[in-house]
């Protein structure tokens, strides 16, 4: 499995990349979860599924996608869609979107009998979301094979979590979840970039 260091390295060279004018599109950098991220994926096997969100290049990579097809897909643009059939990966840029597809995909392995699971990814804000909500119930009521995991860095965007909802905690009851500090800004590195 890639390393903390590797993770973190990863990162660095996508930064560099952006400030240097070569990605012409929004990056969303991860940093500052990379133990906790090696913990979760720990459990994940290649047959399983996962669904990410807008900040899913450490997703991607400890699902055991290439760095180099990863960075190929950051370089065209596609930081906040990486999608990789071939290695079950899943993303979607809309706050929660990736929940109902990954509870459908939960429920299709349920009914064929499948051994995979599915593991969705979500950032404190999506939690509050509606749509995350429902799709915890539908999938526990259901008992499909799914974990909801929700990565929490205080944050909605740029706002904190806990001044545009008020306690929104009520999720670490529930599945997986775990808080960090971020070490970049929400989107791209925390510098304008002038393209030429």
């Amino acid at each position: 499995m890639i390393t903390s260091n590797e993770l973190r390295a990863f990162e660095e060279d996508i930064k560099e990349e952006f400030l240097a004018g070569s990605i012409r599109a929004p990056i969303h950098l991860s940093g500052g979860n990379e133990e906790q991220l090696i913990s979760i994926f720990r459990d994940v096997i290649p047959n399983d599924w996962v669904f990410s969100t807008h900040r899913s290049h450490y997703h991607a990579l400890l699902k055991g996608v290439p760095p180099e097809l990863v960075k190929h897909e950051i370089m065209a643009g596609r930081s906040m869609h990486l999608n990789f059939k071939e290695y079950k990966f899943f993303t979607s840029s809309i706050v929660a979107g990736c929940c109902p597809i990954a509870v459908g995909v939960a429920m299709a392995i349920k009914r064929r009998g499948g051994s995979e699971k599915v593991w969705c990814f979500v950032g404190d804000m999506a939690a509050k979301a509606g749509i995350f909500r429902e799709s915890c119930e539908y999938a526990g009521r259901n008992t499909l094979p799914i974990t909801f995991v929700v990565e929490d860095n205080e944050f909605s965007t740029n706002t904190p979590t806990d001044k545009a909802w008020g306690d929104y905690r009520w999720y670490y009851n529930m599945d997986t979840g775990y808080t960090y500090k971020r070490i970049y800004p929400h989107i791209n590195a925390g510098k304008w970039v002038d393209f030429k």
